[in-house]
């Protein structure tokens, strides 16, 4: 990739304090004033009012009892607040690790688990320090929304039982063929009361999402069912009458039994966890950033997760991990540095120690209602849509990783979709070579000009205060969408006006346009205009499905052009022009 402007000065690398410096020492070196407290003690509590009923579910779903989710919140949360990269990110339960949970607990049981978090959590610490953070943005794009489509099948199935309060002939099968038949075969026994209990979770949850999206729609859904459940005496499962409740306040911690052969017989588990919570939690600090504007830390965020599943495990949680959902409410609700994840996590040790007695009445089918509610939010069906219309190869790599989620495991998934992802770029490397045999490789800076076909360096650009040009040069994929990305970031913060050229750029894949998109979302919340030049027709139409498009994106047919008309429309407006037909 190339850049017109002035070349800047190489920064020297960052020293191994600087990059596992945790971002609340950052934060508290720079400054920190009432007002930044006062906003983290709103989105704090915020965030602890959604995380109650979701950490209970989530831990539910996953074949353990609700108060280790809450455990998981608590010191998993505060964990990666204190030590995490991010400074927005948000730890505890997730959805994406019921399946690997539930299966954990099915084969090694609870104690088997907590090892396995352990040694997970270990794992992450290493790759941290490895710097393999980085590595881990490698993974396309539609991997990612496959198997994250699903999990939320899966977790949609793994409720059906609870949702309709079936009585089932004996244990509920793993496998998703299996508990679909014992599901089918059990239906005379549907508990209508149940029934109505769920749907009336879901139906509160999706109206005061629609009416009233400030108010804590899962937190009210199960408040009221509880309610319900203790005024009324309903005839369905609650948390008391399956767990026994939940104990007021923290466990003291212990280890786990362990053993070098137990340890061996966990280690896929443990590899699985690892490998998931990096993903998540990773993909999780990239939303935030896209969000702020702001820059996480990668390895230091692994080292964060590493530490915190440790901590969880110790105390009787699972699996932690940095959540998307959580880490975007805290955003939303005005959170600006880990202290806000920090009283999230006492905020809920606050909650269970004055309200745990009343947890007992909450109904299993509201918890039910809540994790539907999440699988349908997880299903990611615009992108799954956008990629099985964007080109064949991105269908069958997403819906592989689909089908073996669903079918048969969520590591064999993220293995095989990458592998094909990496066919897929090695198909499309040979397709654009073919093409441009019949073309001179290069074209010197004469050839340039005259054809017109990429434009040629300019030095009065290079000092240009206003307008940054970025030209793109080959292949823009999985590979270096990050890279690519995060220089972007950067130009936009120097510059008012950003131009793209992308004239060398014989295709892009999902992953790189899913990084164009986020670009231009940060660069739109700061006013920065982005103009997109000389793009082939392939090229733009891809890069518009993906969401490259609508305001502040301008897509222009030179470079020259896109120049004249940023920085006219900075210098009278400060603002970018309207797209182009």
């Amino acid at each position: 990739m190339d850049r017109f402007s002035k070349k800047p000065q190489s920064q020297p690398r960052p020293s191994f304090v600087e990059l596992f410096t945790p971002k609340l020492v950052t934060v508290l070196r720079e400054g920190y004033r009432f007002d930044d407290f006062r906003a983290d003690v709103i989105a704090g509590l915020v965030v602890a009012i959604v995380a109650l009923p979701l950490s209970m579910a989530i831990a539910v779903a996953s074949g353990a009892t609700p108060d280790r989710g809450l455990y998981t919140a608590i010191v998993g949360g505060f964990l990666i607040s204190v030590l995490g990269g991010s400074r927005f990110q948000i730890g505890g339960p997730a959805g994406a690790f019921i399946i690997l949970v539930a299966a954990t607990v099915d084969r090694h049981g609870i104690d088997g688990l907590l090892l396995a978090t352990m040694m997970a959590g270990a794992i992450m610490m290493i790759g941290g320090y490895l710097r393999l953070g980085t590595y881990i943005k490698f993974i396309p794009y539609p991997v990612t929304v496959g198997f994250t489509a699903g999990i939320a099948v899966i977790i949609f199935v793994s409720q059906l039982k609870d949702f309709f309060g079936l009585s089932l002939p004996g244990k509920e099968p793993g496998a998703i063929i299996p508990k679909l038949e014992m599901l089918w075969a059990s239906s005379d026994s549907v508990n209508s009361v149940a029934l109505a209990v769920a749907l009336g979770t879901i139906v509160i949850i999706a109206g005061l999402k629609k009416w009233r999206p400030s108010w804590p729609g899962m937190l009210i859904a199960v408040v009221l069912a509880a309610l319900a459940g203790a005024l009324l005496q309903l005839p369905i499962d609650s948390i008391g009458s399956r767990f026994g409740g939940i104990p007021q306040g923290l466990p003291m911690p212990r280890l786990p039994e362990f053993s070098l052969v137990k340890m061996q017989a966990l280690l896929p588990d443990a590899v699985a966890f690892a490998l998931l919570g990096s993903i998540e939690s990773l993909l999780s600090a990239v939303v935030a950033d896209g969000m702020t504007g702001r820059r996480h830390r990668s390895n230091c965020e692994l080292v964060a997760q590493g530490a915190a599943n440790i901590g969880s495990a110790l105390f009787g949680g699972i699996c932690a991990t940095g959540t998307i959902a959580r880490t975007a409410t805290n955003v939303r609700a005005g959170g600006r540095t880990p202290i806000a994840g920090i009283l999230h996590a006492v905020f809920l040790l606050s909650f269970i120690i004055v309200a745990a007695p009343l947890a007992s009445y909450i109904p299993l089918a509201a918890l039910a209602g809540i994790l539907v509610v999440i699988a349908w939010n997880m299903a990611e069906k615009h992108e799954f849509m956008t990629l099985a219309q964007s080109s064949r190869g991105d269908l069958v790599v997403v819906l592989v990783t689909f089908l073996l989620t669903v079918f048969r495991d969520l590591t064999e998934a993220i293995v095989v979709g990458f592998a094909l992802g990496a066919v897929l770029f090695i198909h499309r490397m040979t397709q654009v070579a073919a093409i441009e045999t019949e073309l001179p490789p290069a074209l010197d800076d004469v050839a340039d000009r005259a054809s017109g076909d990429r434009s040629h360096y300019d030095g009065h650009l290079a000092t240009d205060p206003d307008v940054v040009i970025y030209r793109i040069s080959g292949a823009f994929f999985f590979g270096t969408a990050a890279a690519i990305g995060a220089a972007l970031d950067r130009i936009g913060d120097q510059r008012n006006a950003v131009v793209i050229d992308f004239s060398a750029v014989p295709f892009v894949d999902s992953t790189a346009a899913n990084t164009i998109a986020g670009v231009a979302r940060s660069a739109h919340k700061h006013g920065v205009p982005i103009y997109i030049t000389t793009a082939s027709p392939t090229v733009q139409q891809l890069l518009m499905q993906h969401g490259v498009s609508g305001p502040g994106i301008n897509y222009r047919k030179s470079v020259a052009e896109a120049v004249a008309e940023a920085k006219s429309a900075v210098r009278e407006h400060g603002i970018s022009a309207a797209p182009a037909p």
